[in-house]
């Protein structure tokens, strides 16, 4: 039933993805907006009884400090608390985004860039250097070269045409098939 509403509520919502039909991920303000965050809420197998699983985990929340995510969860916690035994999807959606503004109060992006820079820097060391073996050139018979050279002007160009399909012959050969 719950599942069954959510997908009628939240459709065309593009803050709102079904993961699987017991998982569900929302996203807590607009796109480009430096305090939206992601919220995936997946049902245990006995829930409303039991509480949700209720995770920040995702990639889209890596600017968030992990204090300021442990605050939104405490706080979606204490919202599951109070309606145990019901359907609460819908609910602790609707409560996050009410309260983003207080949720996100103390946020201060977190640049993971240095991490990565790090990250790059210490792999980097690791990598064998590129080897300065020359590549071979193909080499050519004096044969070779030299029907090459007739087949080429003085510049070095092959003369226009010189891959032509001579059609006369073609014509020749395919209406003998014909008959």
């Amino acid at each position: 039933m719950e599942l069954e509403a959510l997908r009628s509520i939240y459709e065309g919502d593009e803050s709102f993805r079904e993961l699987s039909p017991v998982s569900f991920q929302y996203r807590i303000g607009e796109n480009g907006d430096p305090k939206a965050f992601l919220i995936e809420i997946s049902w245990t197998e006995t829930y409303p009884q039991t509480p949700p699983v209720i995770s920040m985990n995702a990639f889209f929340n890596n600017t968030i400090s992990s204090a300021v995510k442990q605050s939104i969860l405490a706080k979606l916690q204490e919202a599951v608390e109070v309606n145990l035994g019901t359907a609460m999807t819908y609910t602790l959606f609707e409560y996050a985004k009410d309260n983003k503004e207080q949720f996100m109060e103390n946020h201060h992006p977190v640049h993971s860039t240095t991490s990565i820079n790090n990250i790059i820097s210490v792999e980097t060391p690791n990598t064998a250097p590129p080897s300065k073996k020359k590549d071979k050139k193909e080499q050519l018979s004096k044969a070779q070269k030299r029907k090459l050279a007739d087949k080429t002007d003085h510049k070095g160009e092959l003369p226009r045409g010189w891959n032509w399909v001579d059609v006369v012959k073609l014509s020749k050969t395919g209406s003998k098939d014909d008959e």
